[in-house]
């Protein structure tokens, strides 16, 4: 008896240290900021769900989500953010410029991973793109230095555009540096750039009520959680308005849009997974280098070229990365 029971009493011993462990261990808590509405990023939080799928991570066994949507009006996100951090979540991902904003308002302890920024040292987010400092680091869009690339499609198509409207949320600080590297870019081509800004679907009609006003010869579409939440409505002022319009989002060319350049945003979502396997296993967010896009795509919309009069150089359609009919 005497022996059994010190058997079990050591037995005990043993497990005791490793009850406590596992109970220390806790479940890693991710936190999602979004601008927009549920239905319409959909595709992106599962591209987030994939990656950390990929990764070894099941959510509800070995880690939690907390999403949080703003359904398209920034001034929720200051108080999502502030959810998240009473929620005391590990790791915040924020897509956008202003949801990015919003988190770095609301800490500066909780590390940040950054989706679909377009500068972020340009706009105060971090200290370089090597190396960025305090909290936050993620993925870029860079999208600015694509301003260029994206004016020169359109003069493939149009042959010639004096005058190109830039339809531009005055809300989004990034689009501040849209605007400069368009402006610089359209220099080059001897293209004068018309500035258009839009918060609203009301603004947005007036916008085109505008373009049309000054004579511009095609649009561009700034990429912004607002205006793709209105891209219905801008197709369809594009196609009334007979405004060959080049967006940076190809769900605006499923739509019904004419042509579209820029990152492919599942992508970008779908890697967001590898920094937080990063930092939930120690590493410090200040010491990762923000990554750029690897993969870009172009979508023409034959059905909205020829409902326009425009003929799409075969050279263009051959380097397109769809090609709707």
């Amino acid at each position: 008896m005497h022996r059994r029971r010190f058997v079990a009493l050591l037995g005990g011993a043993l497990a005791a240290p490793l009850f406590a462990r596992a109970q220390a261990t806790k479940m890693p808590r991710v936190g999602y900021l979004f601008s927009f509405v549920p239905s319409q990023g959909e595709h992106l939080w599962q591209a987030c769900r994939q990656g950390l799928r990929e990764l070894g991570y099941v959510e509800g066994r070995n880690i939690a989500l907390e999403p949080r949507w703003a359904d398209g009006h920034h001034g929720r996100l200051p108080e999502l953010a502030a959810e998240l951090v009473r929620l005391k979540v590990d790791v915040i991902v924020a897509a956008a410029t202003p949801a990015n904003l919003a988190a770095k308002a609301a800490t500066r302890t909780t590390p940040i991973v950054m989706v679909a920024v377009s500068d972020p040292a340009r706009i105060g987010l971090v200290a370089s793109l090597a190396r960025p400092g305090g909290n936050i680091t993620g993925l870029s869009l860079l999208t600015p230095e694509l301003s260029g690339k994206r004016l020169e499609l359109l003069l493939e198509i149009l042959k010639r555009a004096p005058r190109v409207a830039a339809l531009s949320n005055p809300d989004n600080r990034s689009h501040a540096v849209f605007l400069d590297e368009t402006i610089a870019a359209a220099r080059s081509l001897r293209i004068e750039v018309l500035p258009l800004r839009a918060r609203n679907a009301a603004e947005i009609e007036q916008a085109f009520t505008e373009a049309k006003k000054k004579n511009a010869d095609a649009l561009l579409v700034f990429d912004d959680p607002v205006i793709w939440g209105h891209r219905k409505l801008i197709v369809e002022q594009a196609a009334q308005a007979r405004l060959p319009t080049m967006y940076g989002y190809s769900e605006f060319v499923d739509e019904g849009g004419l042509i579209s350049y820029g990152p492919h945003r599942p992508d970008l979502y779908r890697r967001t997974a590898a920094y937080v396997d990063k930092i939930l296993k120690g590493a410090n967010p200040a010491e990762l280098p923000i990554e750029r896009p690897t993969r870009f795509e172009l979508f023409i919309n034959q059905g909205t070229a020829r409902a326009l009069g425009l003929a799409i150089p075969q050279t263009l359609l051959l380097r397109a990365d769809r090609v709707i009919e």
